[in-house]
């Protein structure tokens, strides 16, 4: 049986050179960051208000928390037309 290659595989094989980790592993270890990058600003704001209420914080504390986070966050860039790709090049 052939092995479906992903367009991430070549970081899956580098994490399997230079960590313990078995290759399953390491895929899932990939594609848990790539979710964790996927993540908008609202899906994290929503996400860290959701945790932070959790915990008690009230919404002054949480908005706060949030605003000092948010940041220094990797979110999901919006989508992009192809057009705006082409005036991201061209102007």
């Amino acid at each position: 049986m052939l092995e479906r290659r992903t367009p991430h595989d070549d970081l899956v094989d580098h994490l399997v050179r230079s960590t313990p980790l078995a290759r399953g592993e390491a895929a899932r270890v990939v594609l848990d960051v790539l979710a964790y990058f996927d993540e908008t600003a609202e899906e994290f704001v929503r996400r860290r208000h959701r945790e932070l209420r959790a915990r008690g914080l009230t919404n002054e504390a949480i908005f706060e928390r949030i605003a000092a986070e948010l940041p220094h966050r990797a979110v999901a860039p919006p989508g992009l037309s192809l057009r705006q790709l082409r005036r991201i090049v061209y102007g």
